[in-house]
């Protein structure tokens, strides 16, 4: 009967068997020990046979083989006993033995045995791949990929039992588990290692803050040790969090009394995307949040009364676009837009008070209230996004400020609208007039005196129309249009009244020119226009004594003539 193959490494192993029932095998009585296997008919199984000369020296081990053989020798021995018990009258057959010649010491690989097994291969694998021959053995090639593919297969299974088998298993821990259980075992009874370990830890981070080059790879693989190990919230969160408030709160103080404001939140600025970039690179990602917290609050909170202080009025006045902005992106970090709303308010009444109240400068007043109210809208737009309530305070503010002296503002907005209509576009575009006569009403919205702007607004208009001063009769109608639009067709109803007087005497006068009265008595070289005004719609004037020159008597006397006979309209 032959025995199955053991999975184990055997050096030497022989079996003899012969026909004859008095043959007996020779025993070697050397160093090797001998191990019998016989059928016994009594017992139905296996008998194990070995010498005690050295126990410590055999390497086979029947209880180790693989089930599935052992099933197959049971299996194959138990017919053999059964035919035995049938014929008793046959004499027992010689036991069958098994001669294993051990190892004194388990074979192992050498240490370059993946290096220069790989270098083989991949020179076999280049010729293959370039159908050159290749000088290596064939045996050797294959015995080099069995031998190297099973320990990545070995490698592989066991990979496989964390996968299955423990997952499978109730109350059975993986390798990685029981490694991280004995580990935080361990440091928790060694609470100086954990010390240290913290304390390295934010000196890093602190000389990192303070320039110094340091290992970002390494703290992130402590930290990730620390996170594994469920340690790293209250072994390191919490002090970490306390020095940072202890450093920035010392660099706060320091800065705000070096630097100037726009220095100081370029400052800020940097060292806020430099905490982000640390919780990108190495800190956990529930770390950002208090972090950034605590670094605006000791960097900006803190000195929010200081920065406006010390920098707002002047980076208004520079219109300092960009640096306000930086101011509006982080005061609203840290909820402090209200703050600088205020400020706004403050710095727009105390500035256009100046503007407002300087008498010596009334003529300049409507182009610099102009020019201040474009650099808030524009400071408005491009630092402060539109804020609709930082708009409602510009718009607040400037009410107040344009109605410190009551009439006085109407008046001179209506002036410089006259002296606009006046000149025209002499000199500038219908696109650039037109513009210059919104940012005017923009003026006459904050007024609050609209009675005295119509008052002065209708005497200046009547100048323009009656003398001929007017530049543009288009430019005219679009103002009557954008007042009619802005305060209704009431406010406008008397002059637009004025207009269609100017368009009916235009009438009138060509009609009498075309008359006959005009042909034949009026003295020639002689131009004289008559205005027909409707009395509500003109200022009124105090009647004056005009004496006439003859020659005009003569064209008065000769129209009024006309005027009784005439059916177009009498005056």
């Amino acid at each position: 009967m032959s025995l199955p193959p053991t999975k184990r490494s055997i050096t030497n192993a022989t079996a003899s068997s012969s026909s004859s029932p008095h043959f007996q095998p020779p025993m070697k009585k050397a160093k090797s020990q001998a191990v019998a296997c016989s059928l016994d008919p009594n017992r139905n199984g296996l008998h194990h046979h070995h010498n005690n000369q050295d126990d410590n020296n055999v390497l086979f081990d029947p209880s180790s083989m693989p089930l599935h053989d052992d099933s197959k020798s049971a299996d194959a021995c138990a017919p053999a006993a059964a035919n035995l018990s049938r014929k008793k009258a046959t004499p027992p057959q010689p036991a069958k033995k098994l001669v294993i010649k051990l190892v004194k010491a388990k074979p192992t690989l050498p240490t370059n045995f993946e290096v220069e097994t790989w270098a083989t291969l991949k020179s076999a694998i280049i010729a293959i791949f370039l159908k050159q021959p290749d000088s290596c053995d064939l045996e050797k090639l294959y015995q080099a990929s069995l031998t190297y593919s099973s320990f990545l297969y070995f490698d592989y299974y066991r990979h496989l039992q964390h996968r299955t088998y423990v997952k499978q298993t109730p109350n059975v821990r993986s390798l990685w588990d029981m490694g991280l259980q004995l580990f935080r075992k361990h440091l928790s009874m060694a609470p100086e290692v954990e010390h240290k370990t913290v304390t390295g830890l934010l000196r890093m981070i602190e000389g990192e803050r303070l320039g110094e080059a340091v290992d970002r790879t390494l703290l992130n693989h402590l930290l990730k040790m620390f996170t594994a190990l469920g340690i790293y919230s209250e072994s390191f969160e919490k002090p970490f969090l306390e020095c940072t408030s202890e450093f920035y709160a010392a660099e706060g103080m320091k800065y705000m009394q070096q630097s100037d404001v726009p220095d100081y939140l370029k400052h800020v600025e940097m060292r806020l995307h430099e905490e982000h970039e640390r919780c990108v690179l190495y800190l956990d990602a529930l770390t950002r949040k208090p972090l950034i917290a605590t670094a605006e609050k000791q960097l900006l909170e803190r000195h929010i009364p200081a920065i406006l202080d010390k920098g707002f009025v002047m980076l208004m006045d520079g219109r300092r676009i960009e640096d306000l902005q930086r101011m509006y992106s982080l005061f609203s970090r840290v909820n402090a837009l209200e703050s600088l709303r205020q400020a706004i308010s403050s710095y727009i009444r105390r500035t256009g008070q100046v503007i407002v109240m300087d008498e010596e400068k009334d003529k300049d007043m409507v182009p610099s209230l102009l020019e201040f109210k474009a650099s808030l809208d524009s400071i408005w737009e491009e630092s402060f996004s539109k804020n609709e309530a930082f708009g409602n305070t510009i718009k607040d503010s400037f009410e107040h400020l344009i109605n410190l002296r009551q009439n006085r503002p109407a008046e001179l907005i209506a002036k410089f609208l006259d002296e606009k209509l006046r000149s025209g576009n002499k000199g500038t575009s219908e696109e650039e007039l037109e513009g210059t006569l919104d940012k005017a009403l923009v003026l006459f919205r904050f007024i609050q005196g609209k009675d005295v702007f119509e008052a002065f607004y209708k005497k200046d208009l009547a100048k323009r129309l009656l003398l001929g001063k007017s530049a543009s009769i288009d430019a005219e109608k679009s103002m009557i249009t954008k007042l009619k639009t802005e305060c209704g067709s009431q406010f406008t109803n008397k002059l637009e009244g004025m207009f269609k007087d100017i368009e009916l005497s235009k009438e009138i006068n060509e009609s009498f020119k075309q008359s006959s009265q005009a042909r034949t008595k009026l003295p020639s070289g002689i131009e004289m226009s008559v205005h027909v005004l409707t009395t509500g719609y003109w200022p009124t004037y105090p009647p004056m004594d005009v004496r006439l020159p003859h020659e005009l008597n003569v064209y008065q006397v000769c129209f009024g003539l006309w005027d009784e006979m005439s059916t177009v309209r009498h005056l």
